[in-house]
């Protein structure tokens, strides 16, 4: 809290004046957003399967426009989801944003500082509740326990985007790394891991073509990461690296009442010591989710989707998994299946009533697979609900 303090006050000040004091040059927002939630037969939320308020987001944005093409934007929230990520005050990102000139056709920009991912279909905007599907997002891309790594990054990101009569081309690239708390250590290697996860970095790419009206947008992304774990004095891991690969084809389609989105996505992980100075692991993960959404009136509509993830394609049921882990790990959590239904509400202007429903089996996204504990964390099936209104401005 005291890093952020120092970044967080001058837009709480900006935030406190007076467009007419500001000018045109700085623009802000807001949103708030409060719900109850419960995870039953699972502690993905909450240790005691308790309905809880623990469903709080609230966060500010601002913009600040410096010269013609040179720009400042930045967003601090605070955040409260259980046991899915860290509770607390972070900042998201905060960036230079400089629009380069026009060349051939393309027109694109910079962005510089704690960068936004914009890589994936909800990547940029996973951030903001109002912009979200449902509250819990689909895990086998999304996974909450990855949030703060996932959302963006310190560095640079650059975008081209280039328009023709029939088409909208748009290519992004980054480099950078993410700082790993605490929460994300225990999430990556367990309770026992006493030491420090670091990424050493992340690089991105990623390109989508959208046609001119703008109703379909296909997409491809590449991502390497590289991290590494630092023990400390007595630890119960060892030293180690872990090499990260994801392959990833989006899309997404709009009608008139409905929407329909889709991710496939492919993970190679490739680790190197952490429980003992010689041990070795590859492993191919796959999956991915596809959703509906059909709108009954322009204030009501409705959703449905599916989500699947593998955590190994070469041991599918997790049956490997069970037995490499001398049966503390059981073979439910090689995998997760889930099927959610979803139904939202506009009330009025920028208030927004959102409930949704997960019917989960399988729990391999659920928890970190290195907690000697896991078998006590989640039961082969299980489900959450939440019911979460938001207001923003």
């Amino acid at each position: 809290m005291r890093r952020i303090l120092p970044v967080v006050m001058p837009f709480c000040a900006l935030a406190c004046c007076s467009t007419e004091v500001i000018g045109q040059e700085f623009s802000w927002h807001g949103y708030l957003s409060q719900g109850v939630t419960q995870s039953i037969n699972s502690r993905f939320i909450t240790d005691d399967e308790s309905i809880t308020p623990e469903l709080t987001e609230v966060g500010f944005n601002g913009h600040y426009q410096l010269s013609s093409n040179i720009s400042v934007a930045g967003q601090v929230v605070y955040l409260d989801g259980g046991n899915r990520f860290e509770r607390g005050a972070r900042l998201d990102y905060l960036f230079l944003d400089w629009e380069l000139p026009e060349i051939a056709g393309w027109q694109s920009y910079v962005h510089i500082g704690r960068f936004k991912n914009r890589h994936w279909l909800y990547s940029a905007t996973r951030d903001v509740p109002q912009t979200r599907d449902t509250a819990v997002l689909p895990q086998s891309v999304y996974a909450d326990g990855f949030r703060d790594i996932a959302l963006g990054s310190d560095g640079v990101h650059a975008g081209f985007t280039r328009y023709t009569n029939e088409h909208i081309w748009e290519v992004n690239w980054s480099y950078g790394r993410s700082h790993i708390n605490k929460a994300q250590t225990e999430y990556l290697l367990g309770t026992d891991a006493k030491g420090r996860a670091k990424q050493d970095f992340v690089h991105q790419a990623s390109v989508f073509l959208q046609p001119s009206a703008m109703n379909w947008k296909l997409g491809a992304s590449w991502l390497s990461s590289d991290f590494r774990y630092e023990p400390a004095a007595v630890d119960y891991r060892f030293a180690g690296d872990v090499d990260f690969l994801r392959l990833m084809v989006s899309a997404l389609y709009f009608s008139e009442n409905w929407e329909l989105s889709a991710e496939l996505l492919r993970e190679i992980q490739d680790a190197q010591g952490l429980f003992t100075p010689t041990y070795e692991e590859k492993r191919r993960g796959e999956g991915g989710f596809v959703q509906f959404r059909y709108r009954f009136t322009p204030e009501i509509s409705g959703l449905i989707g599916y989500d699947t993830y593998t955590h190994d394609v070469s041991d599918e049921d997790g049956e490997r998994l069970f037995v490499t882990s001398g049966g503390a790990v059981p073979p439910y959590f090689g995998y997760m299946d889930a099927v959610v239904l979803g139904a939202r509400w506009d009330i009025a202007p920028q208030w927004r009533l959102q409930a949704e429903h997960h019917w989960v089996d399988g729990a391999t996204r659920a928890v970190s697979l290195l907690d000697r504990n896991i078998a006590s964390h989640t039961e082969e099936q299980w489900r959450m609900w939440s019911i979460q209104l938001m207001y923003w401005f």
